[in-house]
């Protein structure tokens, strides 16, 4: 009797392990649904609006978790290449056991969810919505074995991209020391109002490069020569930020305002003081990604092919725009107008505490539309929806190029560039973005190399 029960529990287990099987392969579509993806992409952004991280920081935070999942998922599409060999300090990745299956999709974002948390503060939001995705995982009918297989590969590969990270000279910078204001001169940029913060990230240029081989690979011609002379080049181009700004149309205010992407603005009231949160300029880039991926139909591959591209351009535009900042150190536009021609003047936008010259947003946003353009094409439309979250309406465009156009020629309607940063920051951004194009091969035949 007993060997009877043993026998019917034995094919009662084998039963239930191939009914669990087969109710897996039969819900693939589930775990290659780029929405799978593009909810955890969210969850990041969110946790670095909460933890507010600078921009240039969020673009570090954005690119290696996006990478390791890039890396997992291509050994279930062979026709994507690797990165190993191409980013710079990137050894070869290890690779799963070839005789044992494996949920390369599941891997992929357990990689990126592993990644991202190693990089952010609030780890506990990360791990909440880890255990969700495994519950969903579960509820899916992936077996324990796959599950635990796939899982593990994904933290092996998270372990070898953290080694690599934790070489790229950020954990030395957080200790380097603050730049220190320069007194008695007009033209070195000063903290301004209303909180005077300290400049941020005046090392970012020491930070190991993706793809461009260095920092100052991309060096732009200088900023005007500072000069209170009226009819120097400095002095009109200082006049024109506040002409414009006493002059802003509705339309104008409502491009600076969808724009702004400052992820920390402070309000006071009095003696009250309350801050805002938001996107950075990158991750706005990041939501432009996942909408343009959704619009275009791209599959779980296609979807991190993309945003792999684009977080890689953001990182190094980053680097390039940083040096360059930290270079100049040219003043800003409010300081200079508050101390020599209106005193009560006021941006329509609050200055970011760093330097001014070249604009972020102009190089960052070039860099991204050139690279999203490669993937998808030109003239590719779309209603942009990024800013909706944080009570802005959204906005349409007729191209990723024309949206980088209105992202740069925001920050004059803003009050916190000249007009040279805005065009040398876009031509900054221009050539960052073809040089990744020209020196990064992910898979063949996307688009010729030529834009």
């Amino acid at each position: 009797m007993r060997s009877k029960i043993v026998v019917f529990f034995v094919f009662f287990q084998f039963f239930l392990s191939c009914s669990t099987y087969e109710k897996y392969q039969n819900n693939q579509d589930f775990y290659n649904d780029p929405d799978l993806f593009h909810d955890a992409m969210q969850k990041l952004t969110d946790i670095i609006v909460y933890d507010i991280f600078s921009p240039p920081v969020a673009s570090r935070i954005y690119a290696y978790p996006t990478i390791a999942a890039y890396e997992v998922l291509i050994n279930s599409h062979l026709n994507y290449q690797s990165f190993s060999g191409q980013l710079n300090g990137l050894d070869l990745v290890p690779k799963p056991d070839p005789n044992k299956e494996y949920s390369f999709p599941v891997a992929s974002i357990y990689a990126f969810m592993t990644v991202g948390k190693d990089l952010i503060f609030s780890e506990n939001k990360i791990s909440m919505f880890q255990e969700e995705l495994l519950k969903d995982f579960k509820e899916q009918g992936i077996p324990n074995d796959i599950l635990n297989r796939s899982i593990n590969y994904g933290k092996i590969v998270a372990s070898h991209f953290k080694e690599w990270y934790d070489k790229d000279n950020y954990k030395q910078t957080r200790s380097f020391p603050k730049y220190t204001i320069q007194r008695g001169d007009d033209f070195s940029w000063k903290p301004t109002p209303p909180d005077y913060m300290e400049g941020i990230e005046p090392h970012w240029s020491k930070i190991r490069t993706l793809v461009i081989d260095s920092s100052n690979q991309f060096v732009t011609k200088p900023p005007p020569e500072f000069s209170l002379d009226k009819n120097s080049e400095f002095y009109k181009d200082l006049l024109e930020v506040y002409e414009i700004g006493n002059n802003l149309s509705e339309e104008q205010k409502e491009i600076a305002s969808f724009w702004d992407c400052n992820p920390y603005v402070s309000h006071h009231k009095g003696h009250a003081m309350f801050a805002t949160k938001k996107i950075t300029p990158g991750g706005h880039w990041i939501g432009i990604t996942k909408i343009a991926s959704r619009e275009a139909g791209l599959n779980l591959m296609e979807t991190i092919h993309a945003y792999a591209l684009v977080s890689i351009s953001l990182f190094d535009s980053f680097i390039i725009c940083w040096d360059e900042k930290w270079r100049s150190i040219l003043v800003r536009p409010e300081t200079v107008i508050n101390q020599h021609i209106d005193s009560d003047w006021i941006p329509f936008l609050q200055t970011p505490p760093f330097p001014e010259y070249t604009s972020g947003h102009s190089v960052i946003s070039r860099s991204a539309a050139k690279i999203l353009t490669y993937i998808l094409g030109d003239n590719f439309k779309f209603l942009d929806t990024s800013e909706e979250k944080y009570g802005l309406p959204a906005r349409n465009y007729n191209s990723f190029l024309h949206a980088s156009e209105e992202a740069a020629i925001s920050r004059i309607y803003g009050g916190i560039h000249y007009m040279p940063a805005i065009t040398y920051g876009v031509e900054q951004g221009d050539r960052v973005s073809k040089y990744i194009i020209n020196n990064l091969t992910t898979r063949q035949n996307l688009i010729s190399k030529n834009n």
